[in-house]
C-alpha cells in the first residue's frame, strides 16, 4: 500500500499546465475537471517498488496543482485519479490506472497492451466482460511509461522562412527516408540524426526542396488490432503525447540516455536542417487520440477527463463520437483542449524549433457539435497567434463526418492539400489517356486549366481569399495512396501484405497501368515471375516514365505551393500497395539502390525545380486576371490552341484542344516570358507559338527527353553553381513539334 502526502504548497501558475521545474522544484498542474482527488506519483530512479505519492491542492478552475520541493529535470512521474466511476456517463476515473501527463515532455517506456491499461475490466481479448463496464483493480504501473521532466539545453539555429512563392515541400517518414540509405552510418540510419547527416541534406540539396514534412512524429501507440497481427502503426497516425517526440526514431544511444537525449537529437535534426536552409514541417494529429472509443484503453486523456477531453454525444455520454474514423474526436469546443492544442503548438514551433504544421483531417478542428465554420475559435487563435501565424500553417482540409469536405474554407494563414488538383491531374494524364488509349474519347483541359493558374474556384472568395495561389498546396502523391511510380503501374491496389483481404485503401486510385499490371522491381505483382511478361513490362516503361515526367512537370509549373513525396523523384514503388500505414519495412521505405530510371527522373525533378526556382513566371503568387497590367504588351496570362489562336470559351470542354498552351507574362511575374505547352493526346502535333515580348524561345525542358541531358541541358553545372544554357530555336521559328504525351516549356 502507497500512502499520498498531501502537498501544502500550491503552483504559483496554475494555469500553466504540465510539470515545469523552477527553482529547486517542479510546479505542477494537470486537468482534472470530474476528480475528486489526483495524486502526482513519482518514481526515484524509475523503480516502481518505491512509488512516492502527493495529493495535489484542487481543484481551482478543474485544475490540480502544487509545488513539489526536491526534484527537477529527469524525474518520471505520472498521474492517479480519484473519482466517480461511471462509463455510462463518460466518467472513467480510476486510481489504479497510472496516467501519463498530457503535457509531458518526455516518455521512458512504452505502453504493454495488457488488461492492466484499461480502466475497465477485459477479457484475454481486451474486450469488456460487462455491460455496463465494472471499474478494474489492476495496477497499470509497470505496464506505462513513465512521463519525465525535460529541459531545452540548447539553442536552435534561426528558422529559414523561406516565402511562401519560393518553397517546394518534400514529405516523408523519419525512419523510412533514411532506412536504406548506405552512404549514412548504420546506428543513424531510420533516425532523427539520420535525416540530419550530411548525405540526406546533400541528397534534399541537391534535388531543390525547400521543406521537409514529416509525418507524424509524436510519440505514438500501437492499435489493438495491429498488435495482434504483428504488425506496426508505421505512419504514427496514433497519437500517444502532443509534447513528446517518437522515442523510437532517435538512435540507440540517445534512447538509453533517457528521455532528455531523445529531445536533444530531435532539437538537434532541426538545427542543422535551419543551417541548411531547410525547413521542418510536422504532420500533427489533434483530432483523435491513441485511447479509441470507450472500450480502448485508458492511457492519459480518457482516465484524467475524458468529458473534457473527447466529444461524447449528448445523449448517451458514453458514446464517444467519431469524425475521425479513428474510434474518437477530440472535443476542441472545450476551451482546456483548444489550450492543449495551441500550448502543443507552441512548444514545438518555440522550443523545438519546427517551422510549421500539417494538420491532419484539420476540418476537426473547426467542429462543432453542429458542423464545421472556418471561423472556430480554435482556427482563429491558430491563425493569429503571435509565433504561429510567422509559421507555415498547412490544413487536410476534410475529415469523415457530415460536410467534411472543406477545401478553400480555411482561414488566414492556412495553406490547404488541393485534393481536385491531385484528381485533376491524375484524370488529364492517366484516366483520360486511358480511355484513349482504349478508342474512347476523353474531356477537354478546362479542369486541368483552373488547377495550372492555382485552383481560385477553391481559393479566390471565402474567408481566406487573400491568400492567393499558395494557398493551394498542389499534390498528385502522398504517404497515402499510391506512389508516383505506382500510379504508372498499376490499375489496382494490393494490399494484401495488411491482412485485411485487400478492403483497407481507396479504390479510386485514378491510375493507369499502361497495358499490364505490376512491375518488375519485385518481380511481377501477386504472381510467379514470368520471363516473357517481364519483358513486355520493361517494354511499357518510357511510357510509364514519360507519364510520371508529364505529371511532375505539371505539378511544378502550377501556381500554387508543390509537394513530392521523398522518393517520388526515384521511382519508389510500393508494389501496388495504397495504403501502406502499417508496412515499416521495404514496402515504405525509400530504395537508395538506383538503377539508371531513377537517376534520370531524379535529374528530371532537380532540373524542374530549378526552373521554378530560376523563373518566377514558372511558379505565380497571384491568380492572374487574363489581362494587360500596369502597361503590359501582352495579358499576364493567356490560353491558346495548337493553332497559337486564343482559346474560344466554347473550348475548353473540346478533345480537341487537349493540345493546348499557356502564356505568362514575363513583365508581369518578372524575368522572361513562359510558354508551357501540353499535348494531352496519344498523337504528335504541331503548335504554333503565340507572339511574346521577345522574337524566339529557348526550350527549356520537353518530357519526351529522358533525362535533360537530352536536351543538352548541362546539369553538371547546377552542382557547381554556373547557369546552364538552354537550346534556342531559330529567331524565325513560330512552331514546334510535340511529341505524343509530353509536356513542353519554353522561355523567351
Amino acid at each position: 500500500m502507497f500512502t499520498a502526502h498531501p502537498l501544502t504548497v500550491p503552483n504559483p501558475l496554475p494555469e500553466k499546465l504540465g510539470v515545469h521545474y523552477q527553482d529547486g522544484a517542479l510546479n505542477i498542474a494537470v486537468v482534472a475537471s470530474q476528480a475528486s482527488a489526483v495524486d502526482f506519483c513519482v518514481f526515484p530512479g524509475g523503480d516502481l517498488a518505491h512509488e512516492e505519492r502527493y495529493t495535489l491542492l484542487g481543484p481551482d478552475n478543474g485544475v490540480w496543482h502544487g509545488r513539489l520541493e526536491g526534484y527537477g529535470v529527469g524525474t518520471r512521474y505520472g498521474f492517479r485519479v480519484h473519482g466517480e466511476w461511471d462509463p455510462e456517463g463518460g466518467l472513467f476515473h480510476n486510481p489504479a490506472k497510472l496516467l501519463i501527463d498530457p503535457y509531458a515532455r518526455g516518455l521512458d517506456g512504452a505502453v504493454d497492451l495488457s488488461p492492466e491499461v484499461y480502466a475497465h475490466v477485459v477479457n484475454s481479448d481486451l474486450a469488456p466482460t460487462s455491460t455496463p463496464a465494472s471499474r478494474s483493480d489492476l495496477d497499470s504501473a509497470g505496464h506505462m511509461p513513465f512521463s519525465v521532466v525535460v529541459d531545452s539545453s540548447f539553442p536552435i539555429a534561426p528558422k529559414p522562412r523561406t516565402p511562401w512563392e519560393n518553397t517546394v515541400v518534400y514529405e516523408i517518414h523519419v525512419k523510412g527516408f533514411t532506412k536504406l540509405m548506405t552512404a549514412i552510418p548504420e546506428g543513424l540510419r531510420g533516425t532523427y540524426a539520420g535525416l540530419a547527416h550530411p548525405a540526406a541534406i546533400e541528397h534534399l540539396k541537391r534535388l531543390g526542396v525547400t521543406a521537409v514534412e514529416l509525418l507524424p512524429i509524436h510519440a505514438k501507440y500501437e492499435e489493438t488490432f495491429l498488435t495482434q497481427r504483428g504488425l506496426t502503426n508505421y505512419w504514427g497516425y496514433s497519437t500517444l503525447n502532443y509534447f513528446t517526440p517518437e522515442p523510437s526514431y532517435a538512435t540507440e544511444i540517445s534512447r538509453q540516455r533517457g528521455p532528455q537525449a531523445v529531445v536533444d537529437e530531435f532539437r538537434g535534426m532541426v538545427s542543422i536542417l535551419h543551417d541548411a536552409g531547410i525547413e521542418v514541417i510536422i504532420d500533427v494529429v489533434y483530432n483523435h487520440t491513441c485511447e479509441g472509443n470507450h472500450e480502448g484503453p485508458s492511457l492519459s486523456w480518457r482516465g484524467l477527463d475524458s468529458l473534457t477531453y473527447y466529444r461524447h454525444s449528448a445523449e448517451r455520454p458514453r458514446h464517444i463520437v467519431d469524425v475521425t474514423g479513428c474510434g474518437n474526436t477530440l472535443a476542441v469546443e472545450n476551451v482546456r483542449t483548444m489550450q492543449m492544442i495551441m500550448d502543443s503548438l507552441r512548444y514545438w514551433s518555440e522550443d523545438m524549433g519546427v517551422d510549421g504544421f500539417r494538420f491532419d483531417l484539420a476540418a476537426t478542428l473547426g467542429r462543432f457539435a453542429t458542423g464545421f465554420t472556418p471561423t472556430h475559435p480554435l482556427l482563429m487563435a491558430i491563425t493569429t497567434d503571435a509565433s504561429l501565424s510567422l509559421d507555415k500553417i498547412i490544413a487536410e482540409p476534410w475529415d469523415v463526418g457530415m460536410g467534411g469536405w472543406q477545401t478553400g474554407n480555411f482561414p488566414g494563414t492556412f495553406s490547404e492539400w488541393n485534393d481536385r488538383f491531385r484528381d485533376s491531374v491524375r484524370n488529364f494524364w492517366l484516366v483520360d489517356m486511358r480511355e484513349l488509349a482504349a478508342g474512347r474519347g476523353a474531356p477537354g483541359p478546362n479542369d486541368l486549366a483552373t488547377r495550372l493558374q492555382g485552383s481560385e474556384d477553391l481559393f479566390g472568395n471565402g474567408v481566406g481569399y487573400l491568400r492567393g495561389p499558395r494557398a493551394s498546396l498542389n499534390f498528385v502523391t502522398a504517404h497515402d495512396g499510391f506512389t508516383l511510380a505506382d500510379l504508372t503501374c498499376f490499375d489496382h491496389k494490393h494490399n494484401m501484405a495488411n491482412l485485411e483481404e485487400n478492403r483497407d485503401g481507396t479504390n479510386d486510385n485514378r491510375s493507369w497501368n499502361h497495358g499490364i499490371e505490376g512491375t518488375t522491381a519485385r518481380g511481377l505483382v501477386d504472381g510467379v515471375p514470368n520471363a516473357d511478361i517481364a519483358e513486355l513490362v520493361e517494354d511499357l516503361m518510357p511510357s510509364r516514365l514519360r507519364t510520371r515526367r508529364n505529371i511532375l512537370a505539371t505539378m511544378l509549373v502550377a501556381a500554387g505551393t508543390p509537394m513530392i513525396v521523398g522518393g517520388d523523384e526515384m521511382c519508389r514503388t510500393q508494389f501496388g500497395n495504397n495504403n501502406a500505414y502499417c508496412q515499416d519495412n521495404e514496402i515504405s521505405w525509400v530504395n537508395w539502390d538506383l538503377a539508371q530510371a531513377p537517376r534520370d527522373l531524379f535529374d528530371t525533378t532537380r532540373w524542374l525545380l530549378y526552373l521554378r526556382r530560376q523563373f518566377p513566371a514558372l511558379r505565380p503568387c497571384d491568380f492572374g486576371e487574363g489581362k494587360a497590367i500596369n502597361g503590359d504588351s501582352i495579358p499576364d496570362v493567356s490560353w491558346w490552341t495548337a493553332e497559337g489562336e486564343p482559346m474560344p470559351d466554347h473550348g475548353w470542354g473540346d478533345q480537341r484542344n487537349r493540345v493546348f498552351q499557356l502564356m505568362r507574362s514575363g513583365q508581369r511575374w518578372g524575368g522572361e516570358d513562359a510558354l508551357i505547352v501540353i499535348n494531352g493526346t496519344l498523337e504528335p502535333h504541331t503548335v504554333h507559338f503565340p507572339v511574346g515580348h521577345k522574337q524566339g524561345w529557348s526550350i527549356a525542358f520537353d518530357s519526351a527527353w529522358t533525362t535533360p541531358r537530352d536536351g543538352e541541358i548541362d546539369l553538371d553545372a547546377l552542382d557547381s553553381g554556373a547557369t546552364p544554357e538552354f537550346k534556342m530555336l531559330k529567331s524565325d521559328k513560330t512552331s514546334i513539334g510535340l511529341e505524343p504525351q509530353s509536356v513542353v516549356i519554353l522561355l523567351s
